[in-house]
């Protein structure tokens, strides 16, 4: 049986606002939460005009008050540019208002240029090895500190009686390394690197975690793009928005926002942008609900697990809402 997730970038459609896209996302997590999805994260991208999550603490807070049993979490939070000791001390009282419904999920990669790592960690004067970031946040969230620990006996406040669960983001082995040696859940980000060293990570972990309070056994995620609506035809016809996102997500010149299908399909492609859509397809899972279904068990099998989480980071409210709604009729997701 699979566990279906959710993890949402809040985009900002072509001729709306940031405030609407916030509000969509909110939607989105109340329904997602009444047809049965087990998560639902949020992201944080900055200064990319075309995505509202900027901010998942503050989101979580939001989405977690309006929902009644689905896991909120963010997708993550970029541990680099923040202290451990901080970050803490947000996910307990997260954990504190709403237990056992807290995933905290953190990463290392920017979500930002180079100009916004700068703002972010301009009075830093000797940043920290990520790996020591990741050690110290677990020992905040535990209370548990190795001998010598230069913060043995610092508690992170609130103190509470339960413990989000921690999760190491990563496309890569070297996350995967982090997660296992800290005895913490991983995901694997296969919208990311689909061609990558996935299956050697997720075998890496697997074999070589160490068992901690806060997991006694390896528990591994896959993440992945989908774009699902009632027939093969019309998905493709939504893609290609995503299509021409994803494209200009990754140039020079990013969207200011979630371009609409049409003006994708008015869009001149030349030959090399062609290639990389050709090849940016592998990071997602196109079609009606019945064969993204089929795709997405094949996934589960390939990386031996049960837990996939989806990013409907597709063009429309309403056709994100009804992506999520047909995939969730097709796993049967509401009498799990």
């Amino acid at each position: 049986m699979i566990s279906l997730n959710i993890l949402d970038y809040s985009p900002i459609d072509e001729g709306h606002n940031a405030r609407e896209a916030l509000l969509q996302t909110t939607e989105l997590a109340k329904t997602a939460d009444k047809l049965g999805y087990s998560r639902f994260w949020v992201s944080e991208h900055h200064q990319m005009l075309s995505l509202a999550g900027s901010n998942p603490e503050m989101l979580m807070t939001h989405l977690a008050a309006s929902t009644e049993r689905i896991r909120i979490g963010s997708g993550g939070v970029m541990l680099p540019h923040y202290s451990s000791y901080k970050v803490a001390e947000n996910f307990r009282m997260l954990e504190a208002l709403y237990p056992n419904r807290i995933d905290l999920g953190i990463g290392r990669a920017p979500g930002a240029n180079r100009l916004v790592s700068y703002a972010l960690n301009e009075e830093k004067s000797r940043p920290l090895q990520y790996e020591q970031q990741v050690v110290d946040l677990k020992s905040f969230l535990t209370d548990e500190f190795a001998e010598g620990h230069r913060f043995n006996g610092l508690i992170a406040t609130p103190v509470i009686d339960t413990k989000p669960e921690m999760w190491v983001l990563g496309a890569g082995g070297g996350s995967a390394s982090i997660a296992a040696e800290n005895g913490t859940a991983f995901t694997f980000a296969h919208f990311i690197n689909p061609f990558g060293d996935g299956l050697a990570a997720v075998k890496h972990y697997r074999e070589n975690f160490k068992q901690s309070s806060l997991f006694d056994k390896p528990k591994v995620m896959i993440g992945v793009f989908a774009v699902v609506a009632e027939t093969n035809e019309e998905a493709e016809e939504i893609a290609k928005a995503f299509d021409l996102w994803l494209l200009k997500s990754e140039s020079l010149q990013p969207p200011t926002s979630y371009p609409s299908i049409q003006t994708a399909m008015d869009y001149p492609y030349s030959p090399h942008e062609m290639e990389r859509i050709s090849g940016n397809r592998n990071r997602v899972l196109v079609g009606n609900a019945e064969k993204v279904k089929d795709q997405i068990e094949k996934l589960a099998q390939l990386y031996g697990t049960n837990e996939i989480t989806i990013l409907p980071n597709i063009s429309g409210a309403h056709n994100r809402m009804k992506s999520i709604r047909l995939l969730a009729e097709a796993f049967n997701l509401s009498n799990q």
